[in-house]
Order: structure tokens, then C-alpha cells, then sequence
């Protein structure tokens, strides 16, 4: 399930810096703009505290963690609606990812120079939305054209189309991203096909300096963008890239060392791992044993058929049952046995739908 976020944001916010240490990678990152001008992609694994108590449970020969895939795309200027800077490249880019993940500096420094000539996140985050809106609105302006006059002959699909069509070019000429819009299931369905990059879901990402992450509630700006991503209900993480890239080049003890050196329970990158995963909607189920614990990734809502076919398709044609039992009772019983006596495991047909950190053992006929 090749889902992906692409990190975004003016030139000079700590973008790369980011990247580099979500894969651990040397992307280059230098104190210029369009430092980056070819997307780059990295898979991370995917930080999950119950896979680490069935590793240690079971010991197993191979542990295999879920993952995401996050993109570097390069930074943007205003005009790029329009073609400025990288744009049309920048643009092209995020349109192919599933979230975006909005870098905003949230530091002073003399010498990295910003590209406005000063500090204000929330000047650019609104300057990054509203080039995704006014390109958002070219597309949805030149479908309008297409199938307007399709609507004036009452055809029931065109005058659907067209209706929502005119809503959304109403809210994007007002600088509104379409994702802050009430729309039912009907109209998001038809917007669907048309990768709105305003329509996807964000996670504000706070670049702080090395000192202001030991108190980041203390800092002004990271204030300002928490704010602003309350009011739009988007997710707002405290991060310092610098650091991030020190601690990716830490082994797992090295790096919890670290962090509590640092009085910070949690990694930033962690944070934004999870979260990415969760705003699109992915969900973890698993399977264990001594030969392998891994964690497989499927969408809210997906029945157990279909999550034995994320395993191998034969699994879904032939799905019989599943025998399944949660990771709260695993932690409580320990083994399958217990689980048994206590009448935990439960046996579920082709309508159960799944939920996050069900343990299953799929049966199957082919």
C-alpha cells in the first residue's frame, strides 16, 4: 500500500535538513534556494511500540516493521502558479502524494537568509497555500469550461459536476483550500479524480532551533502556526531538523539516550511518521511467531477479506476465517494458550471489519 507525503515548503525552512534524517540519507542541503530540484524518495519504517513487545516476546528469526514513503520536493517561491521559480515542477510533484507535510521555519539565524527578507510562518504558510490554491483553481476552471455547456442541457451527471465545480472555484478565488470545505460523500467523490492539492490533508511541521525544542511552547512563531493549524483542524509538529539528523545516525539505545539527555520523551521524526500514517487513514493488523512478527499496513474501514489479501491475493480469493485477538489482550495473556482459556480469540467471517493492532491468523481454501 504505496501511500506517500511529500515534504514542502519555501527554500530555506530545514526541508532536506528533514528528509535526510527521515531516510538517514545525504540528499543535498545547502544554504541556497532550489538546493533540491529533483524530488527525492525515502521509505522510513513505521515507530510501533507493539511490535517491539512481540519482538521481545517471541524473539523471532525476521521482524519486519509497516512503512511510509515520504518525498522531498523542491522549495517554492510566489509565482509558482504561474511557473515561478520551480514551480510548474514543484507543482507536478505534490500532486502525486497522498498528504503534505508543510515545513515552516521557526527560527531566527542572520545567516540563512529567508527568501521574504524575515521570520513569519504563518505569512508563509499562506503565501505556499495560495499557490496551491490559484493552481488548484486553473484546473478546476478549465474542467468548468469543459462541461458547462453539457449542463445547460440538464444532463443529470454534468449539472452534479458542474455544481460542485462552481463551489469549490468560489472558495479557492477566496484563497479557501478545499479541504476546509463541507463537502458530502457525493462531492467528494467527484473531486476525487482531480488530485486538488489543497484537498489533501497537511501537517504543519515547526523548524525550530536547537534551543527553543527544550521549551517549544515558549517560542512565538511555533505559537502563531499551532494557532493557525487549530483553527483549520491540521496537526501541528515541534521539530529541530538539526537535531533529528544527529539522532537518525543513533542506534536505537544511543538515540533514546539522546533524547533523555535532552528532557524530549519522543523523537519529532516519530511523531511525524505517525501522524502522516494516521491522517491517511492506515491502520496496522499483525502476525506473529517465532519465525516472523511483522506488521501490515491496511485502510480504516477494510474488511478482513481484503486485509488477507494485502498478505497475497490467493489469501482474499480463498478467505474461510480469521482467528484474531487484540494486542491489549496478547499483553495481558501472553501466550495463545491463555488467550484460549480466556476465551479471547475470536473466530470472524468475511463481514468483520478490521481494527488497528488486531493480531490475526488467516484460514483460507484455494
Amino acid at each position: 500500500m504505496a501511500l506517500t507525503a511529500g515534504i514542502v515548503g519555501l527554500p530555506n525552512v530545514g526541508k532536506s535538513t528533514l528528509f535526510n534524517a527521515i531516510t538517514n540519507s545525504k540528499v543535498l542541503a545547502e544554504n541556497y534556494p532550489f538546493a533540491t530540484i529533483a524530488p527525492n524518495v525515502g521509505v522510513v519504517e513505521v515507530p510501533d511500540h507493539r511490535m517491539d513487545d512481540f519482538v521481545e516476546y517471541y524473539q523471532p528469526k525476521k521482524t519486519i516493521y509497516t512503512t511510509f514513503e515520504f518525498t522531498d520536493i523542491a522549495g517554492l517561491v510566489k509565482g509558482a502558479s504561474k511557473g515561478e521559480g520551480l514551480g510548474n515542477q514543484f507543482l507536478a510533484n505534490i500532486r502525486q502524494t497522498d498528504a503534505i507535510c508543510h515545513v515552516v521555519r521557526c527560527f531566527d539565524d542572520e545567516n540563512i537568509e529567508h527568501v521574504e527578507g524575515n521570520v513569519d510562518p504563518v505569512r508563509d504558510i499562506e503565501e505556499i497555500n495560495l499557490e496551491l490554491c490559484l493552481a488548484d483553481l486553473d484546473t478546476i476552471q478549465t474542467r468548468i469550461s469543459k462541461i458547462a455547456k453539457k449542463a445547460q442541457t440538464k444532463d443529470k451527471d454534468a449539472v452534479r459536476e458542474y455544481d460542485v465545480l462552481k463551489k469549490v472555484e468560489e472558495a479557492l478565488e477566496k484563497g479557501v483550500c478545499v479541504r476546509l470545505l463541507e463537502l458530502n460523500d457525493d462531492e467528494k467523490e467527484i473531486l476525487r479524480g482531480f488530485s486538488l492539492l489543497t484537498n489533501k490533508p497537511v501537517i504543519y511541521i515547526a523548524n525550530m532551533s536547537d534551543e527553543d525544542i527544550m521549551d517549544a511552547n515558549s517560542n512565538a512563531y511555533y505559537q502563531n502556526v499551532k494557532t493557525f493549524a487549530d483553527n483549520e483542524g491540521s496537526e501541528c509538529i515541534a521539530i529541530c531538523a538539526k537535531i533529528e539528523e544527529e539522532l537518525s545516525g543513533l542506534d536505537k539505545e544511543e538515540k533514546q539516550a539522546f533524547l533523555s539527555d535532552l528532557g524530549i520523551e519522543q523523537a519529532g521524526l516519530d511523531k511525524i511518521i505517525q501522524a502522516a500514517y494516521h491522517i491517511l487513514g492506515l491502520r496496522t493488523f499483525f502476525t506473529v511467531g517465532e519465525p516472523e512478527c511483522r506488521a501490515w499496513t491496511f485502510k480504516e474501514g477494510m474488511k478482513a477479506p481484503q486485509c488477507a489479501g494485502v498478505i497475497h491475493t490467493d489469501f482474499e480469493k480463498g478467505f474461510i476465517k480469521a482467528e484474531i485477538y487484540s494486542y491489549e489482550d496478547f499483553m495481558e495473556y501472553k501466550s495463545e494458550v491463555a488467550l484460549k482459556e480466556h476465551g479471547k480469540i475470536r473466530i470472524e467471517g468475511k463481514e468483520y471489519v478490521m481494527k488497528d493492532g488486531d493480531i490475526v491468523f488467516f484460514r483460507f481454501n484455494v
